[in-house]
């Protein structure tokens, strides 16, 4: 089947500012898709663009098959928007919120009914349709959020950031029900800053960094790239990131890669048994660790660790 999204060379310009430059991606139908990266990366304008709200300055970008620069209101017909702030009417209850959403897409009364008991119900919102929007919890909302999104059965969900601020357990509660989604044939957008979340959700991701797309593939493809299969993080005094280094110069020849912040060290690839006679020169059991690679580290690798406000 071909992509549900398809994008070729799209550039997003603000003046002097190049949010977006010229990048390549596509969205397969059905498919659980991310784009990750720092503030600033151009992940929030590329979604922008996709959901028809600000125009490409250049290049292609279609979805389902249409234009989005000649085809912009079918196209917002059949996407759910999940924005990154909540924007819910505070003045009306939860029913009444999902009513008058309906109510934009023209869907006639006894089918929205249904629509909104299907979404609340999902959500796990039903004995809150009542309810107005101040009496809901914060994790609340984000899925009612959700449940918006979803009245005028969309072919693909857009969700920007829609964790964000959540708790724990009200993050893995949407994951669930992304993913039952996801099996109902829906095709998900995500951009989020939780690598974890990333990792848990996605078949396949972008990482962007200043309007530019560094790589993409499936998150365990791109772990095996860019750090392997394990990482040992050490916390150490500048004398024992002497000691250490000198140990592993063997390694470091043989492939093993040692990134220095400031007092972590980070090994990327080491075996296992020199990882383990590592361990044993260090006395506080605290201070080093030896764990599996994962998306934090990837993303880290590729955009850097340097905070850029």
């Amino acid at each position: 089947m071909p992509p549900i999204i398809e994008a070729h060379q799209l550039r997003k310009t603000y003046g002097d500012l190049h949010a977006v430059k010229d990048i390549d991606f596509h969205v397969d139908p059905g498919e659980f898709f991310g784009m990750l990266g720092p503030n600033g990366a151009g992940k929030t304008t590329a979604i922008r663009m996709i959901s028809c709200v600000t125009p490409p300055t250049a290049g292609k970008l279609h979805v389902d098959g249409l234009d989005v620069e000649h085809d912009d209101r079918q196209i917002k017909a059949r996407l759910g928007v999940v924005p990154q702030d909540d924007n819910l009417d505070e003045d009306l209850t939860v029913r009444r919120n999902l009513e008058v959403y309906a109510r934009y897409y023209d869907i006639p009364r006894a089918i929205a009914r249904t629509r909104i008991d299907e979404g609340l119900e999902l959500m796990q919102l039903s004995e809150k349709s009542n309810e107005r929007i101040h009496a809901l919890s914060g994790g609340m909302k984000r899925r009612l959020i959700v449940a918006r999104a979803l009245v005028n059965e969309p072919r693909i969900l857009v969700l920007d950031e829609p964790t964000t601020g959540l708790d724990p357990q009200a993050r893995h509660l949407v994951w669930r029900k992304l993913r039952l989604l996801r099996e109902r044939g829906v095709t998900i957008l995500l951009t989020t800053h939780y690598m974890d979340e990333a990792q848990q959700l996605c078949d396949r991701l972008v990482i962007m960094d200043h309007g530019i797309i560094l790589d993409q593939g499936r998150p365990r493809d791109l772990i095996a790239k860019h750090v392997g299969s394990d990482v040992l993080e050490l916390h150490l005094n500048t004398e024992e990131q002497r000691a250490v280094a000198a140990d592993l110069e063997p390694a470091l020849a043989a492939g093993a890669r040692l990134e220095q912040i400031e007092d972590v060290t980070y090994v990327y690839d080491l075996p296992a048994e020199q990882a383990q006679a590592v361990e044993s020169r260090i006395s506080d059991p605290y201070r080093v660790q030896y764990r599996r690679a994962n998306l934090e580290d990837v993303f880290l690798t590729l955009t850097g660790r340097i905070l850029v406000e």
